[in-house]
């Protein structure tokens, strides 16, 4: 393969984990029929409904791939022109999957099956049925890779979250083969040092020492992250306070630091270091992923953020099935280093960065949410964070607060790469300057510089009233019923 190919195209796609998660956590947590849950989502894809301006642009920017695959272009440039914001976008061939799936259920069911087995029925039509036959007819036909068997070996994974405790708040994320809930969890340890607090929300001091807790957790994290079936991951190490405390004097508050060497954690694997790359060392490509914050009536929480990958994942839509695959195999995802644990391999899962935030205060839900972004995910929920606890601002507020993100040339996985820090021109300009006089290199973004899509809920601690926000980078919104 080459690198084009691991980025877009036939041989990108990975098998698809969402629907067979959100069927596993309909079983288990849920108390709705599959018929009742995808019953929007089905009339959306059959019915259509009109794009933004956001997706309109999206669209435009990606003719160029989409235009290459006859089952993408038909969804998305019809008559061969893109959609227009306000124009309807129609996708009967995903409403007609959908429906395989509330026909399985309702099949189920009439012989007397459990709800479980019911919705187990729904999951084995789509990962062993004909919808996994119409995937591997499609590939077999087009050169790609993934089979039937692919599909069918297929399960969701219940696991343990992440957590460490940030100024009497316990902090949970989602643990690998996602690399954000280690970046918020991993930054929250080492600023807790300082007192944030009394720097100052946008001050020169609280931005340089969240840019260097950045810094030094992404060097662990790209060294010792990875698919836990194929390295040991040092979780409980990366996650000590004692390790933090360590690893926070790298931390010079008077200027900026290199992009370090990795730490040594209790518990990691042996390593070496990155060599030449067997693929080009950066991938400049756009991110298609999204993020949804609910709680209940009940109280009960729960934050998603799915993902495409990059712009329109693999850019290939399936047969007759309507999906696009996430494009896992882009670089990123996997290391550039064939001696990194994260090079692309067979039955190795490639790691993203989604990783919504559940935060707890003595015991009781304080706060939910998550964000899209890409290599920018953990580090906005991290400001955030901080937002929330150290600043206390009101949730909308710290939502629109001026944010950055850290971007590194040649990458994150080689030490000493040059660190480029984006930060939005509403940061006061004294802080501007004071980064610059630092020693950082910056790239000051106009306005509202879309870094991350953060939506987030708050739980007043007394009354239990709940507040929400949107984030106005990008088309989102709170709604409350």
């Amino acid at each position: 393969m080459t690198p084009e190919t691991l980025n877009a195209g036939m041989k990108a796609g990975i098998v698809p984990g969402n629907l067979g998660g959100y069927l596993s956590l309909l079983d288990r947590l849920g108390t709705m029929s599959i018929a009742e849950v995808f019953a929007p989502a089905i009339e959306y894809a059959e019915k259509g409904y009109p794009i933004d301006q956001m997706l309109a642009q999206s669209i435009d920017r990606g003719k160029a791939n989409l235009g290459k695959y006859p089952t993408t272009a038909k969804i998305f440039l019809p008559n061969g022109q893109p959609i227009k914001a306000g124009e309807l976008l129609k996708n009967p061939d995903y409403a007609a999957t959908l429906r395989k799936l509330v026909d399985a259920e309702k099949q189920a069911l009439a012989t007397k099956a459990t709800r479980s087995q019911a919705i187990k029925a729904a999951f084995d039509r789509f990962y062993k049925g004909d919808i996994a036959q119409e995937f591997e007819r499609f590939f077999k036909e087009n050169g790609g890779l993934l089979t039937a068997a692919d599909l069918a070996a297929y399960e969701p994974q219940w696991t343990e979250p992440l957590r460490t405790t940030y100024r009497g708040y316990d902090v949970f994320s989602n643990p690998s083969t996602s690399r954000g809930g280690f970046e918020v969890l991993m930054q929250a340890n080492l600023v807790e040092r300082f007192d944030i607090t009394s720097f100052g929300a946008g001050s020169p001091q609280a931005t340089h020492a969240l840019i260097e807790a950045i810094k030094v957790a992404k060097s662990d994290i790209y060294r010792y992250v990875a698919d836990p079936k194929f390295t040991v991951i040092p979780a409980a190490g990366m996650l000590s306070k004692q390790y933090a405390a360590a690893r926070s004097g790298l931390i010079d508050m008077s200027k900026a630091g290199r992009y370090p060497d990795p730490g040594t954690p209790d518990g990691r694997p042996a390593t070496s270091a990155p060599q030449g790359p067997a693929f080009p060392e950066r991938y400049d490509g756009e991110q298609h992923t999204t993020s949804f914050s609910i709680v209940d009536r009940f109280g009960n929480a729960i934050g998603v953020t799915p993902t495409l990958g990059g712009l329109f994942g693999n850019n290939v839509v399936v047969g007759s099935t309507g999906l696009l695959l996430n494009n896992g195999m882009r670089l990123g995802s996997t290391s550039p280093y064939p001696d990194n644990v994260n090079y692309v391999g067979a039955g190795k899962i490639p790691i993203l960065n989604n990783s919504p935030v559940v935060v707890l205060k003595d015991g009781k839900l304080a706060f939910v949410f998550g964000s899209p972004g890409g290599e920018t995910i953990g580090q906005t929920e991290f400001q955030m964070l901080v937002n929330l606890i150290d600043f206390k601002l009101p949730v909308q507020q710290a939502i629109e607060s001026p944010r950055f993100s850290l971007d590194a040339e040649p990458n994150f996985y080689k030490p000493g790469a040059e660190i480029e820090v984006s930060i939005e021109s509403r940061m006061p300009q004294k802080t501007i300057d004071a980064l610059k006089a630092m020693g950082h290199k910056l790239r000051v973004l106009p306005g509202w510089g879309s870094i991350g899509h953060m939506q987030t809920i708050r739980v007043d601690p007394v009354t239990g009233t709940l507040t929400a926000g949107g984030d106005p980078r990008r088309t989102g919104y709170a709604i409350g019923y």
